[in-house]
């Protein structure tokens, strides 16, 4: 890496991310919440505001959150003196998105059988989330497990990219919506034209998914 260390702020519907980033290579995303860990923008840094230039880390993140699709080619340095952290987390970045993987899996892919616990401890160190996908490892069950960011978000960026691991008779959801699960179930809509009229504009969901979809509504029309 050659290029000057720059910093910029991307806003999307599950909060607002800071990025640090030389050129095309990005060494840090911060989730920008209070209590969430900051690792604090680098000495030297030059800030960076929008429009941003086309292809840069920022303006690939922001595509990202319209279009979940969208393959994040972009290079990561993370800064780890784990080998076992660095191979966990090489082998993470080749799931795509609309796939997972379980931990279990994640550790044999790695060259680790049996290791599951240490990756999800691999997972709690990741400096560079979303782009080290750690939102796409699940449990054994395809179950939800722990998330840094927050389970919520992880349900968001699963349901964003179109995986769906959990099962469809889980305590945890899938939400009403079409959402594909893991034993390929679909689950219905609300059953009334009027709830499902309610439910696509948001008033018949909680305030939370409600938020989530105004934020969507907010970022696609800018």
């Amino acid at each position: 890496m050659t290029g000057a260390l720059e910093v910029a702020d991307v806003p999307s519907p599950i909060g607002l991310f800071r990025l640090a980033y030389e050129e095309r290579v990005v060494r840090v995303i911060d989730l920008v919440e209070p209590g969430a860990p900051q690792s604090g923008v680098p000495a030297g840094a030059m800030r960076r505001k929008p429009p941003f230039r086309a292809g840069s880390p920022p303006a690939v993140l922001r595509e990202y959150f319209r279009d979940g699709r969208q393959a994040l080619d972009l290079e990561v340095a993370p800064e780890s003196t784990s080998e076992f952290d660095r191979k966990v987390w090489e082998m993470l970045r080749r799931v795509p998105a609309g796939s997972t993987v379980t931990y279990g899996e994640l550790a044999r892919r790695s060259g680790y059988p049996g290791a599951a616990r240490a990756v999800g401890g691999a997972m709690g160190r990741n400096p560079i989330p979303i782009l080290i996908p750690c939102h796409r490892v699940v449990g054994e069950s395809g179950s939800m497990q722990g998330y840094g960011l927050g389970l919520w978000r992880k349900r968001w960026l699963l349901d964003h990219e179109g995986a769906w691991p959990l099962r469809s008779r889980s305590a945890e959801g899938p939400r009403p919506g079409g959402q594909r699960t893991l034993d390929g179930q679909t689950p219905k809509r609300p059953g009334s034209p009027r709830r499902r009229k309610a439910y696509a504009t948001g008033a018949g969901r909680p305030a939370a998914a409600r938020g989530r979809l105004q934020g969507n509504h907010l970022l696609h029309s800018t």
